[in-house]
């Protein structure tokens, strides 16, 4: 607490407010307002980073001296580069990355697009990405569409205006235009597609054995016995779907059973939208004994509700998913898919942009099928 101007004491000083902005005290002795000088703040230092300059300076050596130096140069006296050095590493000098990659043209950058880094999916494409990546010196930039197409668009855009090197994307549900991509395919960038790709544009592609999973899991649920297949269809404008949808129309067709069309039913792989399809089939007078989901997280929605009518799982009601993940094999009964890779996918196609980014003048698009397996589990097994 502050003394008092007038008697000295400070036994009798009280907090009396502000003044001005300013801590006011009160002298309980001599009855009187006061307020102190705040003595001068010490001026802050500014963090910054150690420039080539600040290590010119210290050696009274030329900065373009300093930059030969630290670039490897020989045209420049041996121990006048060592004593460079060492000053560096004492300032802890750090190179400006960025800087030099542009003077070069390159940022050793790449870019990712993905619709949802939540789902163990994509986490497991990004992991192979970074896998790739890391080992061929090149930084990952990672952006989440959301499943919006709006959102896809300025996260390429963003990803553009911070000089990526190149590009994987896997597209989000909602897009069905592509002049975001075939924009930058004209400017020269390296993409590649991965997963949700698109054929109106020729980029590398690295995709699932969409049609023949498919095909696996609703010929396997026919072995079994199922007759009435219906199928959890995914979002109708989406590649993927569409695939998945035909490998389960061709299944019907190669064993000879008729196509219904009361058994199809198309979801925004929203967990509400496949309780409603369940409905629908349930209120079918012939309802179906298989189903179907092109997605796994559809199936195990499916399992979960179908369990909570009391309907016996496969007796009743056989159930398959496209796609897997721990949980698939942990839940009861656990839920036969068509099991996917993809760490090797992401590890796929980080190789292929990188291969595109260092060989484009010389670039032939591709299309690599990551192969997957059909792995039976409970939720299936009738024989």
């Amino acid at each position: 607490m502050g003394e008092c101007k007038q008697c000295q004491s400070a036994s009798e000083v009280v907090k009396a407010g502000f003044l001005r902005g300013r801590q006011r005290f009160y002298c309980k002795t001599c009855q009187v307002h006061f307020t102190m000088e705040l003595p001068a703040a010490s001026p802050q230092k500014t963090v910054r980073q150690t420039t080539i300059i600040d290590i010119a300076k210290s050696l009274g050596v030329a900065p373009s001296t300093v930059s030969r130096a630290l670039n490897g140069s020989t045209d420049i006296n041996s121990l006048t580069r060592q004593e460079i050095l060492r000053v560096a590493n004492e300032m802890d000098y750090r190179p400006n990355l960025l800087a030099q990659s542009l003077h070069r043209g390159e940022t050793h950058t790449i870019g990712v697009v993905i619709p949802n880094i939540e789902r163990p999916f994509f986490a497991g494409v990004l992991a192979g990405i970074q896998n790739v990546a890391t080992e061929a010196g090149y930084r990952v930039m990672i952006c989440q569409s959301n499943e919006s197409h709006s959102t896809e668009t300025l996260n390429v855009q963003a990803l553009i205006a911070s000089r990526v090197d190149g590009l994987l994307i896997s597209h989000s549900k909602e897009t069905t235009s592509f002049e975001h991509i075939r924009l930058q395919l004209k400017k020269g960038l390296p993409i590649v597609h991965f997963d949700r790709v698109c054929n109106e544009v020729e980029t590398d592609k690295v995709v699932q054995e969409d049609f023949e999973g498919s095909f696996a899991l609703v010929e396997h649920l026919i072995q079994q016995g199922c007759r009435r297949i219906a199928v959890c269809a995914g979002p109708p404008q989406l590649l993927i779907s569409q695939t998945r949808l035909e490998g389960y129309k061709a299944a019907l067709r190669h064993y000879g059973l008729p196509l219904d069309d009361t058994l199809i039913y198309h979801t925004e792989f929203k967990q509400s939208e496949s309780l409603t399809a369940l409905n629908h089939w349930l209120s079918l007078p012939e309802p179906p004994d298989g189903i179907f989901a092109v997605h796994y997280g559809n199936a195990i929605e499916l399992l979960v509700e179908l369990k909570r009518r009391k309907i016996q799982i496969p007796t009743e009601i056989a159930v398959v998913g496209f796609g897997d993940e721990l949980i698939a094999e942990l839940i009861e009964p656990s839920l036969t898919v068509f099991h996917l890779f993809p760490f090797e996918m992401g590890e796929t196609a980080a190789s292929l942009l990188i291969d595109n980014i260092i060989h484009r003048d010389t670039f032939s698009p591709v299309t690599k099928k990551m192969r997957g397996e059909l792995r039976i589990r409970q939720s299936s097994m009738r024989l």
